[in-house]
């Protein structure tokens, strides 16, 4: 019992830290380009666009004409 309640507690933070570091931007962008949300937005949770996602933006969804995507 005493190692359930030390374990429990440590697979939920566990489980928390490894759902934070997985961030995305829109699902059917993520979807469609198969990128996470950093090759468009200057951080993760960020809605402030780096020049990728301008271009992203400017060229209707599509990463084709953008320089330097990753």
């Amino acid at each position: 019992m005493r190692k359930l309640k030390l374990l429990l507690p440590a697979m939920i933070l566990a489980g928390g830290l490894m759902m934070s570091s997985v961030s995305f931007g829109k699902a059917e962008y993520t979807k469609k380009e198969k990128k996470g949300c950093v090759v468009c937005h200057v951080k993760n949770g960020a809605k402030e666009l780096n020049k990728v996602g301008e271009c992203y933006k400017k060229n209707n969804h599509s990463l084709e004409a953008c320089e330097g995507k990753k």
